[in-house]
């Protein structure tokens, strides 16, 4: 747990060695610096002043895509009993705020623990598509999606992450409510449209993609058209975010927390952005 003055610091406009090492958070290139270097003094800044967690709570109530096995949770010990306290997971790798790995539909494609991590920390590319959704639950995001996006904002930024804010997330306390599904069991929400990702892949050079929605691909997906597409190509995708709209359409940078699970096709994920 970080004290107080810890946070203060990291949210200062500038954030210097001293403090840095302080707080034990530059020891590594501490210590990668022979004694007495000229360099010791000469440290890159890093500023920012807000950070928002994307990621929902996950307990036994958070909706999961159906035929999931579902979260438990089993205390193990107790503070009373045992002096400690502890509970046992049991989930599928892919409930509530998760990482989709690109061999969970790519069967030669990376393990969630072989991810670069310069892959995991990455410029965040908001596109709101609020609107579209408000009048058809089914909308997608589209390559003219992205350009009016571009035409605002400026191009999209090399190693991006592309996220779909749609207004979606606001449904996770429900399941009815975020699976959306109809009389005859088709579920309703929005995803990207594959075109849309023939254009990233083609014409940008992105790290991965998220959406607030149960799946990359809108509810009435049969074929899963943008998982099959995007990542075989050992690129990443983040379902279930919270909180997207409130990040700025350009500017943030995403911290993406997979988990190094081995052999893992994805799983849980803290995500966060700072500006």
């Amino acid at each position: 747990m970080c004290p107080p003055e810890t946070l203060a610091s990291m949210r200062s406009p500038e954030i210097s060695r001293r403090n840095l090492l302080k707080f034990g958070l530059g020891a590594a290139a501490a210590a990668a610096l022979p004694i007495g270097s000229a360099q010791a003094a000469t440290v890159r800044r890093t500023t920012f002043r807000n950070v928002l967690d994307l990621t929902h709570v996950l307990g036994t109530q958070f909706p999961l895509f159906p035929g999931a096995a579902p979260f438990r949770i089993q205390q193990a010990v107790s503070h009373d009993k045992d002096g400690y306290y502890g509970s046992i997971l049991t989930y599928w790798e892919h409930s509530g705020t998760h990482m989709d790995a690109p061999v969970h539909f790519a069967p030669n494609g990376l393990f969630v623990d072989q991810l670069p991590v310069e892959n995991l920390v990455v410029p965040a590319v908001v596109i709101n598509i609020t609107e579209k959704v408000r009048r058809d639950p089914d909308s997608v995001v589209t390559p003219d999606d992205i350009r009016a996006w571009e035409r605002r904002y400026g191009r999209i930024p090399d190693n991006a992450a592309v996220l779909m804010a749609s207004g979606w997330g606001a449904r996770a306390g429900s399941v009815e409510a975020f699976r959306n599904t109809d009389g005859s069991g088709v579920m309703h929400f929005p995803g990207f449209g594959k075109e849309a990702i023939d254009f990233l892949l083609t014409e940008r050079r992105i790290s991965g993609i998220g959406v607030d929605t149960l799946s990359l691909d809108h509810g009435p997906s049969t074929t899963f058209a943008v998982h099959y597409t995007i990542l075989p190509t050992n690129r990443w995708g983040l379902e279930n975010l919270a909180n997207l709209e409130a990040i700025p359409p350009s500017g943030a940078t995403l911290f993406v927390g997979a988990p190094k699970i081995a052999a893992g096709s994805g799983g849980p994920t803290r995500v966060m952005a700072v500006w």
